[in-house]
């Protein structure tokens, strides 16, 4: 790879960053008389231009991934090894220095050491390294000498997942169909925001989150609940974007990540608690069409770079169908679609969006265009195997998929990586001040209805930032608990959406809890059964093995956590409206719990009257976003 300087890289990074910083608060300085109200979110006053180029620059799934290597890597000693193997590969020698047979895994470590002073880039034995300890069921004796554990800390931070190393490996994994599978499923979710947002922004007018529709209709307990869903969600999202450009910096450059993590986070939070959700999507606009621009350069040059040998396209099988790709249509969808709802990012800039056309006309544009990004990251992965670069000559030690596209690099000039480095940075910053806003919002809103002076909740995330960048040179676990968070989605979503619907008067918030809760419980179930195990039952609650596991674990946790996560909120719609007729035949009153509810409209605002829970809609005056005032019931 024509990997640029230290000092280049160094002044690429934190130019970029630089710029932002002066972007960004140069633009907030210019907010600094808006109201509270405006400082959390901006309700209907943005076109469809800009909302494209905000859901663009915000799209997580641009840079993470779920898969389960990276949890592996951790696991039990296998770290040891990856230290050992990418430590001997930095040292001179042949490789069987002196005491590689006194220790468990000497061998293998000798083995592929040889292998990794085959290249000479640092990202390579980095990547090749982590393959090796992913791979090996071995372990080595603790503790390791100082100068060991040292690379350890060093290489930590790069042991996450960005897209450049998911979708390539998707395409190593299951060829161009897991390539598509996984573009449209990132891209056409987005949608629901344009079929769901008008019909919230209706029910709810004055709200800027998901919660605020959910404490209306479900009540104040169910709000907590997905409130305390979404926060949690937000707080991984935020670790895991850190962990990634911590990786890419360290694959890319070979500098240490952490300096940049720790930048990254003051520069964003200076300016986004200088103009709050605005100025987030000011610079979301600019960061957008930077990405947009960057990925078509880098697009040309490796087209341009890359010589593609036809003879290894029909050998290498990946223009076939095959089980995994047929897993990834129902699981991807599943997945993305329900986790999306938890993104308070993505909901303030639904509610930000002028009328229902510029929200439609936005989110076409957007996912259009994270369609075409998606699959032409992923069709690396296609490309470095027909031109030869993965899995390479060396067919007993292959290269690894995760890192087809650095193998891509390896030819390409220094200014190409130079671009993929301002890329990652640039939407590295643009998710995660994203991120910082939506947490601000949401506890503002959720935690404290907007009462509590915003720079106290600003100090309170700045707080938790600290903890964020600590996880996140850890980062690999937090990946698995990011898949976690999938399966909880995928068990609370669908109970929670059916309130949308005014047939289903009836629902109430202790359905979407008991169901929520109850779906997570099936997967157990579910696992127990398929394993025939109890204990690895409760183990594919935390997917350990990821979602690119052989046969049907997976695919049957994201099917038992949705029809799961119904039967057991029928079952306790079923509980409660037995428990409510006892309790009225016993007093002698009325059963109402079936009763539709009833709307009247006043001079200045529409309240609800009965007992059932359901706000049709609130109009209200001279009220603070996000603010409504009657809401619904939990039983």
């Amino acid at each position: 790879m024509g990997q640029p300087s230290s000092e280049a890289s160094n002044a690429i990074i934190y130019t970029t960053l630089g710029v932002f910083l002066i972007m960004g608060t140069g633009v907030a300085w210019t907010m600094r008389n808006q109201t509270k109200g405006e400082y959390l979110a901006g309700n209907r006053t943005q076109t469809a231009i800009p909302l494209a180029l905000n859901f663009i620059a915000s799209d997580e799934r641009l840079r993470l991934t779920t898969g389960a290597e990276s949890k592996a890597c951790l696991s039990g000693s296998n770290l040891p090894l990856f230290i050992l193997v990418f430590y001997q590969s930095l040292t001179e020698g042949d490789g069987n220095g002196e005491g590689g047979e006194d220790n468990q895994g000497g061998d293998l470590a000798t083995c592929w050491t040889t292998k990794l002073r085959l290249y000479r880039n640092y990202s390579i034995k980095l990547m090749l390294a982590w393959e090796t300890c992913c791979r090996s069921d071995l372990s080595l004796p603790l503790p390791l000498p100082p100068s060991l554990l040292w690379v350890g800390k060093l290489t930590s931070a790069a042991l996450g997942s960005g897209m450049l190393f998911t979708y390539p490996e998707i395409a190593t994994l299951a060829g161009l169909q897991g390539v598509l599978v996984y573009a449209l499923a990132s891209s056409l979710p987005l949608f629901v925001f344009a079929a769901l947002g008008p019909i919230i922004r209706r029910k709810c007018p004055e709200g800027f989150v998901l919660t605020e529709w959910t404490r209306q209709r479900y009540g104040t307990v169910t709000a907590l609940y997905l409130s305390f869903v979404t926060l949690v969600t937000l707080f991984l999202y935020m670790v895991a974007e850190l962990s990634s450009i911590g990786q890419v910096v360290e694959v890319l450059t070979g500098l240490n990540g952490l300096p940049v993590i720790i930048v990254e986070c003051v520069i964003t939070t200076i300016y986004t608690s200088l103009g709050g959700f605005r100025i987030s999507f000011i610079t979301d606009n600019i960061q957008g069409a930077m990405v947009v621009g960057l990925i078509i350069v880098a697009a040309i040059a490796i087209g341009v770079e890359t010589k593609i040998d036809t003879s290894l396209i029909e050998p290498s099988g990946l223009l076939k169908d095959n089980l995994l790709g047929w897993q990834l249509l129902y699981i991807l969808p599943v997945a993305i679609l329900t986790n999306d709802f938890f993104l308070s990012s993505f909901w303030l800039r639904t509610f930000a969006s002028k009328t229902d056309k510029d929200l439609w006309i936005g989110i076409s544009i957007a996912a259009f265009i994270i369609l075409i990004i998606i699959t032409m990251v992923g069709c690396t992965g296609l490309i470095a195997a027909w031109s030869g670069v993965w899995p390479g000559s060396d067919l007993e030690n292959p290269l690894p998929g995760s890192v087809a596209f650095f193998g891509l690099l390896e030819n390409l000039p220094a200014w190409v990586v130079g671009f993929v480095l301002v890329m990652s940075v640039t939407l590295s910053t643009a998710a995660f001040d994203s991120l910082q806003s939506a947490m601000v919002s949401t506890a503002s809103n959720d935690l404290f209805r907007n009462k509590l002076n915003v720079w106290w909740i600003r100090l309170a995330v700045v707080l938790v930032i600290i903890p964020i960048v600590v996880i996140a040179i850890k980062a690999p676990s937090i990946l698995q608990i990011y898949l976690i968070s999938d399966l909880v989605s995928a068990a609370t979503i669908p109970v929670l959406v059916i309130g949308l619907s005014d047939r289903c008067y009836w629902w109430r918030g202790f359905e979407v809890v008991v169901g929520g809760l109850g779906g997570i419980f099936t997967v157990f179930i579910f696992g127990a059964i398929y394993y025939g195990d109890a204990h690895r039952g409760a183990k594919l609650m935390l997917l350990e093995e990821g979602l690119y596991q052989e046969g049907w674990a997976a695919f049957g946790a994201f099917v038992a956590a949705p029809v799961g996560g119904l039967l057991w909120g029928f079952g306790a719609l079923a509980l409660r409206l037995t428990v409510q007729w006892v309790q009225a035949k016993r007093k002698g009153v009325r059963f109402d719990a079936l009763d539709r509810p009833i709307v009247t409209e006043g001079d200045r605002e529409t309240v609800q009257c009965v007992a059932g829970g359901d706000l049709e809609t609130i109009l209200s005056t001279g009220q603070e976003p996000g603010i409504g005032k009657v809401p619904g019931k939990f039983f």
